[in-house]
């Protein structure tokens, strides 16, 4: 079964602050979807967004130029 996180958890395992979670939410750069009015999160999909980050496959300022 897949891990779900929320928005706390995710900063934490990425190490970030909450609100650079919120940043990437609002520029869709970050794979998500909501139970309510929260956020939640896959963990396996997080995974797969951060190595394809890491290996240039996935450039955050590309990925929401593309977008705009």
């Amino acid at each position: 079964m897949a891990r779900v996180m929320t928005l706390e958890e995710v900063a934490d395992y990425l190490r970030v602050h909450p609100s650079t979670i919120y940043r990437l939410l609002k520029k869709k750069q970050l794979p998500a979807f909501k139970v309510g009015s929260d956020w939640r999160f896959n963990l396996e999909s997080i995974d797969r967004w951060r190595a394809d980050a890491e290996h240039g496959r996935a450039s955050l300022s590309h990925a929401s130029n593309s977008k705009n």
